[in-house]
């Protein structure tokens, strides 16, 4: 598979099988997504695996408003708490931020890492989503989160029970101008 084939051919997976994901498949995975570019190689991301009765915890009390996610949590059979360590990305040693952006730029990190985190693995045949309504403080105090990392995202993993077919893409022209 071409890293262009993994990136057209990637979908927000919704509905899974109950085939558990064997944990060496999930820490091949986050070594492959710990290839992600980051500010300055400060390599903030950190992944949680939370399986079993944690899992469900998060899907029936953290997902009120917006109740179809929980759906999708409890579907699945791994969940994925994407957090990172705070007041690195962006920043300099003495705490003064490196560019206009300030304490913004560890939340680009986080999602450059989720992302190649779910190429990852649709190459190894899981389906994923990223999630980002949920009730942070509710999740971020059920896994435990220590105060120098902020929990980001959700990422519901599994073997897909669906395959959607790719949503109508806005054309090149709209995205793409010159200037010089």
């Amino acid at each position: 598979m071409t890293a262009k084939d993994c990136i057209r051919e990637r979908r927000s997976i919704r509905k899974f099988t109950d085939r558990p994901v064997d944990h060496a498949l999930l820490s091949e995975i986050v070594e492959t997504a710990s290839y992600a570019p980051s500010w300055k190689h400060t390599q903030i991301t950190r992944y949680i695996a939370v399986e079993g009765d944690l899992k469900d915890k998060i899907a029936a009390e953290c997902t009120q408003a917006y109740p179809k996610n929980g759906e999708i949590i409890a579907n699945a059979p791994l969940l994925i708490a994407v957090t990172y360590i705070k007041g690195r990305s962006g920043f300099e040693r003495d705490g003064s931020f490196s560019t206009a952006k300030g304490a913004s730029w560890q939340m680009y990190d986080a999602g450059v890492a989720s992302q190649s985190f779910c190429l990852a693995a649709y190459e190894k045949g899981l389906g994923s989503v990223i999630m980002g309504i949920f009730d942070e403080a509710k999740a971020a105090s059920l896994l435990n989160i220590p105060e120098e990392r902020e929990l980001v995202a959700l990422i519901p993993v599994g073997y897909p029970d669906e395959a959607p077919s790719a949503p109508r893409r806005k054309p090149v022209e709209e995205l793409l101008t010159f200037q010089s």
